[in-house]
């Protein structure tokens, strides 16, 4: 009996989804350089930011506490490269999406990605 739950339990643990991937960690000064991108590009103008202080669109998510959360837009996993391919250029990410391709290069996204990244809410 004692083998045959060693076995069971063996076999749940085995079944188990591995633990979440820890957190992002970047560079300071990337996350500073997404900082100063979203606010260049005005995507305030759509999303609110908890260190951006005016504008605080509502057309888009609040991004005040955007790390930890599941896929992005609800659909892509939400990776770095899946986060700054779709803030770059979100119809081709996510066809269907409402979000407009931004006026951003590759690098500029990924430090976006990585400001998005840093916004955590503890």
């Amino acid at each position: 009996m004692k083998l045959a739950i060693a076995v069971l339990l063996a076999a749940a643990a085995a079944g188990c989804k591995p633990p979440p991937e820890g957190r992002h960690d970047f560079e300071p000064a990337a996350i500073e350089r997404g900082r100063t991108v979203v606010a260049a590009a005005g995507c305030a103008a759509c999303h609110a930011f908890p260190d951006i202080d005016w504008p605080k669109g509502r057309a888009g998510p609040d991004l005040t506490a955007f790390d930890g959360r599941g896929p992005i837009a609800g659909a892509l996993p939400n990776t770095p490269a899946n986060l700054a391919a779709f803030v770059r250029n979100a119809p081709v990410a996510k066809p269907g999406s409402t979000m407009p391709a931004m006026p951003i290069s590759r690098s500029e996204a990924r430090d976006v990605a990585a400001y998005l990244y840093g916004i955590s809410d503890d």
